[in-house]
């Protein structure tokens, strides 16, 4: 019996119980997404290699099966997707959210070769055995792909707000490879069929609210904790870079996404491509509010917040560093039905706040 015939035997039980597979699911945003998806209802199973992910966040926090493994393993992937895997908590890999990358800017630039394998050679591998798996089943296997606004790399002033449709002129590594991985999925997509979401986040900020999931990278690079760290006296000063940007006080504007709105991004996304799963053309939306910050203006919200002050430093611009972006994010309201809850700024850094105060307890 073949596997498509063998498949169309499963009952309607067993096909309804099927995992879903999420790749740096012991991630930031990736470990979001997940309890975002037990919410929901669903099965999940996370793909680690635990480079930057956590172990506990995964298997004590979220409770879910891990597998800690390279993405470019051929031969695990054909196990998660064919349902041969011990780990599979449900049946076979009905869908696939992929978060599994690398994304340091410069390291980027210091090491492309790091950052080419990862997070496009490894990708492909994944498109490839989902290619297999769904000629095998007779149904294609959605994919919602976690992208960023890096693609567009410093676009012009008449371009902000950016749409889905500003061209996409990445300057760095990083950034180019997450514009070679959309590349791949509209061919994959146009050749074979593919259905995917492309989400390209802005600046992902803040913590659950519950306190027990939240921003933990090594080395950390993001304002908001960087400038929490200072306020709780865990770095001496936080530097600001530029103050002779083209803006109201002169610092750069960046558009603060809470990143338990971009989990529930990612829940609507795979409900659209259930809805629609022969959709020849990825689905592009971008992930924001509308609205900026500058970096003063998250200083200033900052110790408000907490009530604490800080050492800041004034350094020179970094090379790449746009004065402003900002989203037009009506797309994905007006598509999917998304509109944030939890990204007023306040929010978001009290959220953060509470994070980072219960991890140094």
């Amino acid at each position: 019996m073949s596997g498509v015939e063998a498949l169309r035997q499963t009952s309607a039980q067993q096909l309804q119980a099927m995992t879903i597979l999420v790749t740096g699911g012991a991630g930031y945003i990736g470990s979001h997404t997940v309890r975002a998806l037990q919410a929901s209802g669903e099965a999940v199973l996370v793909l680690d290699n635990l480079v930057y992910g956590h172990r506990a966040i995964a298997e004590e926090v979220l409770r879910v099966p891990l597998v800690v493994g390279q993405l470019g393993e051929r031969g695990l992937l054909d196990a998660l997707l064919d349902g041969s895997h011990p780990q599979l908590p449900a049946g076979p890999v009905q869908a696939v959210l992929h978060f599994a990358a690398y994304a340091y800017v410069g390291e980027s630039v210091e090491d492309p070769a790091r950052y080419y394998r990862n997070n496009l050679g490894d990708t492909l591998v994944l498109l490839e055995a989902l290619h297999a798996e769904s000629q095998r089943r007779g149904a294609p296997i959605p994919l919602v792909f976690s992208s960023t606004c890096a693609t567009y790399g410093i676009p012009a002033a008449h371009e902000i707000p950016i749409r889905e449709s500003t061209p996409q002129q990445p300057i760095n590594p990083y950034g180019r490879s997450k514009w070679m991985v959309e590349q791949l999925l509209t061919d994959f997509a146009a050749a074979y069929g593919q259905p995917s979401v492309i989400f390209r986040y802005f600046n992902a900020a803040g913590a659950h609210p519950a306190g027990d999931l939240g921003e933990d990278h090594t080395p950390e690079t993001h304002l908001i904790p960087l400038v929490l760290e200072a306020l709780a006296g865990r770095r001496e000063a936080i530097t600001v870079f530029g103050r002779d940007y083209p803006t109201a006080d002169g610092t750069c504007i960046r558009d603060y996404i809470h990143v338990s709105d971009l989990a529930e991004a990612h829940v609507l996304g795979l409900r659209a491509l259930r809805a629609a799963p022969s959709a020849a053309t990825p689905l592009i939306y971008n992930l924001g509010t509308g609205s900026g910050y500058s970096v003063q203006q998250v200083i200033k919200a900052a110790r408000a917040i907490t009530g604490r002050t800080l050492t800041v430093i004034d350094g020179p611009r970094r090379p790449g560093d746009p004065a402003e972006l900002v989203a037009d994010a009506g797309k994905a309201a007006d598509e999917l039905g998304w509109q944030p809850q939890r990204s007023s700024l306040t929010t978001i850094l009290t959220d953060a706040w509470h994070w980072h105060q219960r991890r140094w307890s």
